[in-house]
C-alpha cells in the first residue's frame, strides 16, 4: 500500500526538516525513501539490539522507551534513529508504535551521503537535535 510519490511530495512539503526544499527537491527526496507501515504495539527499533535507519513519522504516534520507562512521545513531523546511525551504536531506547504508524525510512548507510545532498535538511535536523539537548538540559537542572 505505498502512496504516489506526488501525495509523499505534498507531505514533506508540511513537515519542517523539508520546510526549505524547492519543489524538485522534494521530489527527488521523496523518491530516495521508502514508506513503512507499523502496527500498534510493534517495536520499530530494539534497545541495544538493531537500528539501522533514519525514520520520519507521516502518521500515528510511538512511544521512546530506555529501560522500559517511556521518555518521548513521537508524532508527525519527529524523526528518530538518526542518533545510533550517526554514532554507528545500537539504539538507546525502543521505539514501539503505540497507534498505528506509518513513516519514511532511509536505510543508516545511505545517511550521511542523503545529508550531504541535502544540506538544508541536515541543518534543520541539527536544529531538532539542538532543541532537544537544551531541553534534556534543562530538565536535570
Amino acid at each position: 500500500m505505498r502512496s504516489a510519490p506526488d501525495d509523499i511530495t505534498e507531505t514533506l512539503a508540511g513537515l519542517a526538516i523539508f520546510a526549505d526544499l524547492s519543489r524538485p527537491e522534494l521530489e527527488r527526496v521523496a523518491h530516495t525513501l521508502e514508506e513503512r507501515y507499523f502496527a500498534q504495539d510493534e517495536r520499530v527499533l530494539r534497545q541495544g539490539l538493531s537500528g539501522s535507519g533514519f525514520y520520519i513519522v507521516l502518521e500515528g504516534e510511538a512511544a521512546a522507551l530506555a529501560d522500559g520507562r517511556r521518555v518521548n512521545v513521537l508524532g508527525r513531523g519527529d524523526f528518530f534513529g538518526e542518533i545510533s546511525v550517526l554514532l554507528g551504536e545500537a539504539p538507546v531506547a525502543d521505539i514501539v508504535a503505540t497507534r498505528p504508524l506509518r513513516c519514511l525510512m532511509l536505510a543508516g548507510d545511505r545517511l550521511e551521503e542523503f545529508l550531504k545532498s541535502n544540506p538544508r535538511v541536515c541543518y534543520r535536523i541539527l536544529q531538532a537535535e539542538a532543541r532537544k539537548l537544551r531541553n534534556a538540559t534543562r530538565r536535570s537542572t
